[in-house]
């Protein structure tokens, strides 16, 4: 064990050292006119040079993306409408790397030896690792060089990504998720108010299967956002230090806040009393069910709906709700799910100054608007919301005025936790979730091997990468 802990040690020193050297040597800049920002190199600022935008003519950039399907059909529309219309004879490469996962780990093989890329989109929960990883050039950096105004943004989204009052990432796909329910059901049923908890959904869920129709009451997939969003609700936190953003988290506190238990409690009775049938894991495995019109109630991203919609196709009305709470005495908000876009730190000032007049058009309301109407996903800029492109978007589909709303009503303070593992955090949650529910485990037990599991990722992280 002695020997082990050396070693480990040694590695730790090493992996320092290597960082160190190839960040001080990759450092190393031309002479071009242009301004200076900060690269994030895990706690050192280092100076890099951005260009000039007049100095960027023939500038080809590279741009991860994990959009596909009609999304990516979008993003391809803007990236076209860009190459077309800069002034700047910049050039967009945009390249779909597969989920969000896979473009992760891409990233991650690819960034030692060569920056296979000059923007990359990273969901929500990569948050943390791309801050520590030292690779990228923070987006506050960029705003505050070329004095851009960013008050249009959702504060509520930006908050995700603001760390010590500094912008790392830009937002650009950004959900919550929201409550779906069968508006014929509820009239069926004689239910004229929607539930705002689970607690309530239990109270109801008899008259939705009596009187409803119902064949569930709820296909509530099972979900690590979901969780976290529950413990957000609460108005609790999902671990130590301020939810990690005061600093790296060392722990979670979900266990110890009662967070975690309250809503497996809950989750358990709802499918004790036959109300919430297990339906599978992931933030789509209960859409299915509502959509057929089986389930009276489901959970999902805002991001969801227009597929819904087509799904359902008229056989029923769709309404939409705030995602619920546990109790209904719960007092919190919602948090951000989805991605950002993050500028990697290649060295190369031309590319840097590319990389942001590429981000600056894809925030700019026209695109946002677009990428409303075409995804779902939140315009990250209230200026969007005077485009005649979104104002059509909310007429075809007035159930997108909740999601808005409850984005506007939830206060920046419940913009979620950052974790360093939150990947292999929100397996394990969805594991024991599982596990408790087939009966293979108590409540309390289902907790206890959540906050074992993760705290042991996160201390074996910190000591690697701190």
């Amino acid at each position: 064990m002695k020997k082990e802990k050396i070693f480990q040690e040694e590695k730790k020193v090493m992996k320092k050292k290597i960082i160190a050297a190839f960040l001080t040597a990759a450092m190393t800049i031309g002479s071009l006119s242009g301004v200076t920002v900060f690269a994030a190199d895990a706690g050192t600022d280092e100076n890099v040079e951005m260009a000039d935008a007049s100095d960027v003519d023939g500038t080809t950039i590279t741009f991860w993306h994990s959009m596909g399907g009609v999304n990516g059909e979008a993003i391809d529309t803007l990236v076209k409408k860009f190459n077309d219309e800069n002034k700047y004879g910049i050039t967009v490469d945009a390249q779909y790397q597969g989920e969000y996962d896979d473009s992760l780990n891409k990233l991650k093989s690819a960034q030692i030896g060569n920056m296979g890329a000059d923007l990359v989109q990273v969901y929500e929960i990569g948050t943390r690792f791309m801050i520590d990883s030292g690779w990228i050039v923070p987006m506050q950096q960029m705003v505050d060089a070329d004095n851009y105004d960013v008050s249009e943004i959702e504060p509520n989204l930006a908050a995700y990504y603001t760390i010590d009052n500094e912008l790392y990432s830009m937002p650009f796909n950004s959900s919550t998720p929201i409550m779906y329910y069968n508006k014929d059901m509820f009239d069926k049923a004689g239910i004229t108010e929607v539930p705002d908890s689970l607690e309530g959904i239990g109270e109801i869920g008899q008259d939705l299967l009596d009187k409803g129709g119902a064949g569930e009451v709820m296909s509530l997939g099972i979900y690590g956002w979901f969780f976290e969003q529950f413990i957000g609700k609460q108005g609790l936190d999902y671990a130590n230090n301020g939810n990690g953003r005061e600093k790296a988290a060392t722990a979670v506190d979900f266990d110890k806040n009662g967070a975690a238990k309250n809503i497996l409690t809950a989750w358990q009775k709802l499918n004790k009393d036959g109300y919430a049938p297990i339906v599978g894991k992931g933030g789509d495995a209960g859409l299915a069910d509502f959509s057929a019109g089986k389930s009276a109630i489901t959970l999902g991203s805002t991001a969801s709906l227009k597929q819904i919609l087509q799904d359902v196709n008229g056989k029923f009305e769709v309404g939409t709700a705030y995602f619920p709470k546990v109790s209904s005495s719960d007092e919190g908000g919602v948090s951000i799910g989805g991605a950002s876009l993050w500028a990697l730190n290649n060295k190369d000032p031309k590319k840097l100054r590319a990389t942001w007049e590429f981000v600056k058009f894809l925030i700019s309301p026209e695109s946002q608007a677009y990428w409303n109407a075409q995804t779902g996903y939140f315009p990250v800029t209230t200026k969007a919301h005077d485009e005649q492109t979104f104002k059509d978007n909310i007429a075809q589909y007035p159930q997108f005025q909740t999601a808005i709303d409850q984005l506007h009503d939830s206060s920046p303070e419940y913009c979620g936790a950052l974790l360093s593992v939150f990947p292999e955090a929100r397996a394990t949650v969805e594991s024991e979730i599982e596990s408790m529910l087939n009966g293979k485990e108590d409540v309390d037990t289902a907790v206890q091997k959540m906050s074992d599991s993760i705290n042991k990722a996160i201390t074996d992280y910190n000591t690697v990468n701190n």
